[in-house]
């Protein structure tokens, strides 16, 4: 289960149960942290946390905070300096050397829009999100707090707070959802200022198994202990039943040529095809290597399996073009020794994140700066006129 699904399972809990709770969030940090703006933890009047904003060095002052924030029915927002080994509230020399900003919210659970209310709405659909969290560093000033959405099409959902502020608040949340990346900004407008947390908010990877073997059913659970949603499919009654699988995962035997029609594709979508029949296999590559937003398409076998796919393709009058050589991973997975079938699937999902991050894959220690991208971490000031 994903952290941020536990959250809300939490929070459905507490509202059952009318057991006041506080929704924390870190809006940004400059520097180094082991958590990253966007990280939330839900914290319930008799101390339960569900959740994490840091590595475990914030939860206890956090826990703290939390509970009065409650108290006073009031959003708060504190500041954490991991840098500073004098402070004996957060523990010395944690060595992340960064500031941390974390929003504390009580929720109000007659509120349709509350913050754990818009998480779910954002949690409920196939695409990426922006989430608006208004917080001011002068802290005599109102924390507005969690308080819209915007999907791709630029609805909003919830309230921009700042009627003068929209227009330009809308243009930032185009640009954060082009980018894929979240966005700080500090915008002045008249006398007053405001800071704006816009976070892109991603669904979890489907990942669609065109397989139901042994192999799968590893890949699946495995897959599952991250979050992602599964979807298993095999032309095969006897493979793809849902007996053999987690129940979370959805199941389907069908045909090749109709599995587009059983499977919602989005640009979080990935496949991995892993049937052990060759002609199935090719069948699928056919209907999917064309469906540009599909980012990743992995193919199990060695790599002359999938030279025999292309000159079969290319028989066809089927040539693939340098984007579809991009998604197509053949064989599939990162190259980590891999012999097992535990390890072969830790070696594809291990290519999946790296292929749906952007990233590469390597050794961290070979890597020159910091763990952590810091594109657009800075608040970025606008002025509206």
């Amino acid at each position: 289960m994903r952290e941020i699904d536990a959250i809300i399972s939490s929070y459905e809990n507490l509202k059952v149960n009318d057991l006041p709770c506080v929704l924390a969030t870190v809006v940004h940090v400059e520097g180094s942290s082991y958590r990253r703006a966007g990280a939330r933890m839900l914290v319930d009047e008799n101390g339960s946390m569900t959740g994490a904003i840091s590595g475990g060095c914030l939860e206890g002052d956090a826990l703290r905070k939390a509970l009065h924030a409650l108290h006073k029915n009031e959003n708060k927002l504190v500041t954490y300096d991991t840098s500073d080994e004098n402070d004996a509230v957060i523990g010395a020399q944690l060595g992340c050397n960064g500031v941390i900003q974390v929003l504390f919210e009580p929720i109000d659970f007659s509120a349709e829009g509350n913050p754990v209310e818009l998480l779910k709405l954002a949690g409920s659909k196939n695409h990426s999100m922006i989430i608006g969290t208004f917080f001011h560093l002068d802290k005599t000033h109102e924390q507005v707090g969690t308080v819209f959405l915007v999907d791709q099409n630029l609805h909003v959902s919830g309230q921009v707070a700042q009627a003068d502020l929209y227009d330009q608040i809308l243009i930032d949340c185009q640009k954060a959802l082009e980018d894929r990346t979240s966005l700080f900004r500090e915008y002045h407008f008249g006398a007053k200022r405001q800071y704006l947390f816009i976070e892109v908010f991603t669904p979890p990877p489907t990942l669609v198994l065109v397989g139901a073997g042994n192999d799968a059913q590893i890949l699946a659970q495995m897959a599952g202990s991250l979050g992602w949603k599964i979807v298993i499919t095999d032309g095969r009654p006897t493979h793809a039943s849902s007996d053999r699988f987690e129940s979370s995962c959805q199941v389907i035997v069908s045909k090749p040529e109709e599995i587009l029609n059983e499977v919602e594709i989005a640009d979080q979508t990935v496949f991995v095809l892993m049937t052990h029949n060759y002609r199935y296999d090719l069948a699928v590559l056919k209907i999917l290597f064309d469906k540009s937003e599909i980012p990743y398409i992995g193919i199990l076998g060695p790599k002359k399996k999938y030279q025999r796919m292309l000159d079969d393709l290319a028989a066809e009058g089927i040539e693939l073009d340098k984007d579809h050589h991009n998604k197509i991973h053949a064989p599939v997975g990162l190259e980590i020794g891999a012999e097992t079938p535990a390890e072969i699937a830790l070696s594809i999902l291990s290519e999946i994140q790296s292929k749906l991050t952007g990233t590469q894959g390597g050794q961290l220690k070979e890597k020159n700066g910091p763990i952590h991208k810091k594109k657009n971490n800075e608040f970025k000031q606008i002025i509206i006129e």
